[in-house]
């Protein structure tokens, strides 16, 4: 019988497992650290195996409460097609990260998993079977180098997320936009169109609910046109916040925006689920959010189809959708049904369709297609790119430094004063405002790199 079990385990049990769980990974790496005498080598035998042949009773353990008796139900019936002798449980974690990791000081954290960002990158060989090699598996999938050991690949991202405008396809037509704008003014000039030609808000920006707004920072890739920027020549530039740097031109777009009364009327009143709504229903032209979002705009438009998706403005050369590997699944080093685990894991990333139709993303197999909408922007040349990593001796700096100066790339504090300097609720200009932010960036720079 399918057993489908939701796990309430008590947080205050984290911090002590996990000090047992780091201790025991130390223990294991003397020990060759694999339940297979050390081996780092993927046992892909299962592939020449004939489907029917694998099988066993796998438990698969989500982050996914909202689906886990619902859609995936669905998705075992699908592999069953293929592997009709394999029976596949799922069990979802209301708080994954925090009842994951004491269950892995054990071995029973099912057969197939999610990798917690709590458990350490150089443990993750203790816990997960080995995938492939690195410089293999990127060329066929995207974000696995992110959480490899070693040149080692134990995780694929269920999903890979991008950053742009979630925009009413209607409401365009109805202003007399005849394609998605690409360059900043042609983005402005089409919000504008928007405020003479039709009743709806051309922007919104869910002020109100505060969080909406540090969604801008990821379109920092796109405006700077550069993967390599937000992690590598940020944190090395000195005065990041001054015109013509790209940190200050995302910025000036909100600014600008709002000033000239492209937002809603009243954003101390801004309701994010309303919102939602509001762009269903065509009320609402555009707003600046992740891919995940798309989907439930969808779920609660009155046609779905009028949502669309685009780029986040920019005058760069090079148009990139800046791409975020979501969690990533792998299989337990300990599971008694590998040859059955390593099958679902490859049938959930490669056929399942989870990361566009549950994830609002695309998928981190490279050769399953993008969305229609998505092949229409490659084929004009937009670049569908991975953040590149912070270089070498300064990973986590740029945090370091987000911090001490308060400037804040991803809270809302200074994008709500934005707004209200915009509006004319504070009496100070943009300028005023990044004038401040970049003299605090450059001090806290200094003091951090200084330490």
């Amino acid at each position: 019988m399918k057993k489908t079990r939701l796990l309430s385990l008590l947080m205050a049990m984290v911090l002590v497992v996990l000090a047992a769980l780091t201790g025991c990974s130390s223990t294991s790496k003397e020990d060759d650290g694999s339940a297979n005498g050390g081996s780092t080598e993927a046992d892909v035998s299962w592939k020449d195996k004939d489907p029917k042949e694998i099988e066993g009773e796998i438990t698969f353990i989500t982050q996914r409460t909202d689906i886990v008796d619902t859609v995936f139900p669905e998705y075992e019936k699908e592999f069953q097609k293929i592997y009709p002798n394999v029976e596949v449980n799922f069990e979802a974690l209301t708080d994954y990260g925090g009842q994951i990791t004491p269950r892995m000081n054990t071995e029973d954290y099912g057969d197939v998993l999610l990798m917690a960002p709590q458990v350490p990158i150089e443990d993750i060989p203790n816990f997960f079977e080995p995938l492939g090699k690195l410089a293999e598996m990127e060329k066929d999938y995207m974000g696995v180098e992110e959480r490899a050991v070693d040149g080692t690949v134990y995780g694929i991202p269920i999903a890979v997320t991008y950053t742009g405008v979630v925009y009413n396809k209607k409401v365009f037509a109805e202003a007399g936009i005849e394609k998605t704008p690409k360059t900043i003014d042609e983005f402005m000039e089409a919000l504008n169109k928007v405020k003479d030609n039709t009743d709806a808000i051309p922007m919104y920006t869910n002020y109100a609910a505060g969080w909406p707004l540090t969604q801008w920072q990821g379109a920092i890739t796109t405006v700077a046109g550069d993967a390599a920027y937000y992690n590598q020549t940020l944190v090395n530039e000195k005065d990041p916040l001054v015109p013509g740097k790209p940190q200050y031109e995302l910025y000036k777009i909100m600014y600008d925006i709002a000033k000239q009364g492209l937002i809603e009327k009243d954003p101390l009143t801004t309701d994010w689920e309303l919102s939602k709504e509001m762009m269903g229903k065509g009320e609402i032209a555009t707003m600046v959010l992740g891919s995940w979002a798309i989907d439930q705009i969808k779920g609660v438009s009155e046609n779905p189809d009028d949502i669309g998706y685009m780029p986040f403005p920019t005058n760069a050369e090079e148009v990139i959708f800046p791409l975020g590997a979501d969690l990533q699944i792998g299989v337990n080093k300990h599971t008694e049904h590998k040859d059955a685990a390593l099958a679902w894991v490859d049938w959930f990333i490669h056929d399942s369709g989870y990361a566009v139709e549950q994830a609002g993303g695309i998928s981190a197999a490279k050769s399953v297609p993008l969305p229609e909408e998505l092949k229409a922007y490659e084929e004009q040349g937009v670049v569908f790119s991975l953040l590149e990593p912070a270089k070498e001796g300064q990973e986590g700096l740029l945090d370091q430094i987000d911090k001490e100066s308060e400037v804040g790339f991803w809270l809302e504090d200074n994008k709500k004063r934005i707004i209200e300097a915009a509006i004319g609720n504070r009496d100070e200009t943009y300028e005023d405002i990044n004038k401040e932010l970049n003299a605090d960036w450059n001090e806290a720079a200094e003091k951090i790199k200084g330490e």
